[in-house]
């Protein structure tokens, strides 16, 4: 059995959105398993340098971790991910790994998790992972609201385009959480209330609200003053005209939404550290299989 699960990178948070937000993205991990090769684990294009052969490796250990949930052992199995989601920069690669696990898991094992309900695929995933709002549009595609455990599906605007901007330097997500306040004021909650309704309406129906509505209280500035150049980067990306912008989950990348034509100009992108500006498509579905 050859099996090939392609998933795509996701951007949570969004702004007010926090911990509930989420956006999938035309930019995919493509993973194959194949039950007749000899047995390893393969890896090429983004962190291929540096993610495990032993079987250690996300994808692998979600997909043991289902198997046991099962009490149905794994076969023998050749495993090889071509990424092209950055590793530890904001852009769901956990996530993207973690329902690959899964559906492959699924698939090899012929447990039907991923077939018809695609909700399950996201229940295990968000279970293994821990973050629902990454999960979601990594399952579902579009855009997502993840709230106590369900989903909901909105249709992005059709005009929305992205530019997602990565910093060579990484974060990872644990450090970013711990730098959020434990408290917050209730001027502050009722701020990204009505930014985080804003939003919905901005990203469905009329993206020229995005400006205002990616304005955030909750965790934006803690995470950029982790990063002086994520912090640089994002100053120069808001002082722009028509290009509102916001971190992409807990950073280092950032996305920006160019409105009318508006481009992000190359010399916006000096400064301290290194970038690259990736345009990207708003993915309207999420994994899909080859099998």
């Amino acid at each position: 059995m050859r099996v090939t699960v392609r998933v795509p990178a996701t951007s949570a948070n969004l702004g007010p959105g926090f911990d509930t937000f989420g956006l999938a993205l035309d930019l995919c991990n493509d993973v194959t398993v194949d039950t007749d090769a000899p047995s390893g684990v393969t890896w090429e294009g983004e962190g291929a340098d540096e993610l495990a052969v032993d079987g250690s490796d996300l994808v692998s250990t979600t997909m043991a971790a289902i198997a046991s949930s099962m009490d149905t052992p794994l076969p023998s199995l050749a495993l090889h991910g071509a990424n092209r989601i950055p590793l530890a920069r904001g852009l769901g690669s956990s996530s993207a790994a973690t329902v690959a696990g899964v559906v492959l898991a699924s698939r090899v094992l012929d447990l039907g998790i991923d077939r018809g309900d695609a909700f399950s695929v996201f229940a295990e995933a968000a279970g293994i992972e821990g973050h629902p709002d990454n999960a979601a549009p990594a399952v579902f595609g579009g855009l997502t609201i993840a709230v106590d455990g369900a989903v909901h599906r909105l249709e992005p605007h059709p005009a929305l385009r992205a530019v997602v901007l990565v910093p060579s330097v990484r974060l990872d997500t644990a450090s970013a959480r711990d730098a959020l306040p434990d408290r917050v004021s209730m001027a502050d909650a009722v701020f990204n209330l009505g930014h985080a309704a804003l939003l919905v309406e901005a990203l469905t129906t009329d993206p020229s609200l995005l400006q205002e509505a990616l304005r955030d209280r909750l965790h934006q500035d803690a995470r950029l003053e982790l990063v002086p150049e994520m912090a640089d980067q994002f100053d120069r990306i808001q002082a722009l005209r028509r290009v509102p912008v916001c971190v992409s989950g807990a950073g280092p990348s950032l996305i920006a939404f160019p409105l009318d034509g508006a481009e992000i100009p190359p010399e916006a992108l000096e400064g301290p550290g290194e970038w690259r500006a990736v345009p990207l498509a708003i993915r309207r579905e999420g994994f899909t299989v080859d099998a």
